[in-house]
């Protein structure tokens, strides 16, 4: 288990998809958010595909 994670670097990010328990997917655009999001303490994977498509995948832990 890790302790301390590396910071997500929203940059590049336009859109977070927070995949929730039995198969929804909540997504959000996080235009005027950012200040709100605090992903560090959130414990799961995440799938960083900003470079690409500006979408930021996040599987809370139990859903990955």
């Amino acid at each position: 288990m890790k302790i301390f994670c590396s910071p997500v670097d929203l940059t590049h990010v336009d859109t977070v998809v927070y995949h929730l328990q039995d198969g929804p997917a909540l997504s959000l655009k996080i235009e005027g958010i950012e200040e709100y999001l605090d992903f560090e303490l959130e414990r799961g994977h995440f799938c960083d595909t900003s470079d690409i498509d500006g979408t930021l995948h996040f599987f809370p832990k139990g859903n990955a």
